[in-house]
């Protein structure tokens, strides 16, 4: 009976040992198994109303409601893994908060690196091959045009040039997209500091007009 009992100890550590093996392993592929991510199976009315959040945690300088916003998009809208989403929400937020400070393009080539692995995250739920470092600097492009005061209709063909890299396609519904969602910036930019919540509830309707017009084009998997 006395070597009864340690012999059971020991058998129960044993067990014990591997059922937390067997929960660690299943934790680590619910975080980092590959999942079957796609960019085009977004629905238009909640990334709009995902994307006004952000940019309203953006101009308040709110990190990390910023940070939990771009996780949710990736996690329920783009289907990325739980790893993949932090990843993505992480180096968008890094990005956002080294371009906010920047007053040129030289000092806002800062972001470049943060968003060049957003990009390159992102492109695995692709539907085309994706030039990563062309994505990045596009992105770039009009967010330092609307810094410089450029008409919204000129950055916003900008930003459906990065849908066109982004998605493979290029038509009215794409570039329609993009000029939509430069004027909904244009509106925030006009009213700055006063901006109200009637102000943000136009920016999500002028956000699902956009999504709206690129699902269209761009469709499902």
């Amino acid at each position: 009976m006395e070597t009864a009992l340690p012999a059971r100890g020991r058998i129960g550590r044993k067990i014990a040992l591997v059922a937390l093996a067997l929960v660690a392993a299943a934790a680590a592929a619910y975080v980092f198994a590959p999942r079957s991510a796609d960019l085009r199976a977004f629905d238009p009315a909640t990334t709009a109303r995902a994307e006004t959040a952000m940019w309203r945690h953006y101009y308040e300088k709110r990190y990390l409601p910023l940070f939990l916003d771009l996780y949710g998009l990736a996690r329920t809208e783009q289907g990325f893994s739980p790893w993949d989403s932090f990843s993505l929400a992480l180096s968008a937020a890094r990005a956002a908060k080294k371009f906010q400070p920047s007053r040129s393009r030289a000092e806002a080539n800062a972001a470049l690196p943060q968003l060049i692995e957003y990009f390159r995250t992102l492109s695995l739920a692709a539907p085309v091959a994706v030039d990563v470092e062309k994505l990045a600097e596009t992105e770039l492009d009009w967010w330092q045009a609307r810094r410089e005061k450029v008409k919204p209709e000129i950055y916003g063909l900008t930003i459906a040039r990065v849908s066109s890299l982004l998605y493979g396609k290029d038509d009215d519904n794409v570039r329609q997209s993009g000029l939509i969602r430069a004027n909904a910036m244009a509106h925030r930019d006009a009213r700055d500091q006063q901006m109200t919540d009637a102000d943000w509830d136009s920016i999500a309707e002028q956000l699902t007009r956009s999504y709206r017009l690129l699902k269209a084009s761009v469709g499902a998997r």
